[in-house]
């Protein structure tokens, strides 16, 4: 993965602090999410770029999902901690040889960043 998340917890405005009332996504369950839905990728293509079989993504992909579905149903806070995960050092191949096409860290490869601050 090219970068770790910007926001690591998500939730209602007014959270119980009740252990129960949180959920933990994984950091590598995160990447198949962005991979996939903000992406495009397919899960091949997804399984490529994190160098994992093709139905472990399928499996993260999945239990992602479910954990965003439960936070946002149940009103519980998501964080986003862990996992079985490495940050990417912009060499490999997948990451267009040379430097890391999603340098720019959560934001799409399309965008410009020209140091201004939204």
């Amino acid at each position: 993965m090219c970068c770790l998340p910007e926001n690591n917890q998500f939730g209602p405005l007014n959270p119980s602090f009740k252990q129960e009332m949180f959920i933990t996504m994984s950091v590598d369950e995160y990447e198949t999410i962005r991979l996939i839905d903000i992406e495009g990728y397919t899960q091949e293509e997804c399984a490529d770029q994190m160098h994992i079989a093709r139905t472990s993504v399928q499996r993260t992909y999945n239990d992602a999902r479910r954990k965003l579905a439960e936070s946002l149903v149940n009103g519980k806070v998501l964080r986003i901690e862990g996992g079985d995960y490495k940050l990417c050092d912009g060499q490999e191949k997948s990451c267009g040889g040379g430097g890391c096409r999603r340098h720019k860290c959560g934001r799409s490869t399309g965008e410009e960043d020209n140091g201004d601050e939204p």
